[in-house]
């Protein structure tokens, strides 16, 4: 059964940092790509990053330059790096596998979510 947990969510304030994983199971992990997505309240699903199997990266454009997307192989983990955040990132963020580099993939490949404020 394929299961992705997402984990490292929080309440930060403004310009602050927290690191996001995801860890994946029930499927060949490394030869998968993978994506993060992002819902806030009252609004549509937002793609955020995606990483292929050779480790390149693809951002949205409002996450460029903020936000790294990585993977550990090893430990069946993808993380998403989130520095400079601001009130607009505030959104439940999920782990997913991927359909392709760039959009949001069917919800039935989605994770449950991790809850990410960012408040002052």
């Amino acid at each position: 059964e394929v299961q992705l947990v997402e984990s490292g969510g929080g309440m930060v304030q403004p310009g602050e940092s927290l690191r996001l994983s995801c860890a994946a199971s029930g499927f060949t992990f490394s030869l998968s790509m993978m994506t993060w997505v992002r819902q806030a309240p009252g609004k549509g699903p937002e793609w955020v990053s995606s990483i292929d199997i050779s480790g390149t990266a693809y951002y949205a454009g409002f996450v460029k330059d903020r936000f790294t997307i990585s993977r550990d192989n090893a430990k069946n983990t993808m993380y998403l790096q989130m520095n400079s955040l601001k009130p607009e990132d505030t959104a439940l963020y999920y782990c997913a596998r991927a359909t392709r580099e760039v959009g949001v993939p069917p919800r039935d490949y989605w994770g449950q979510g991790t809850q990410v404020t960012v408040s002052s």
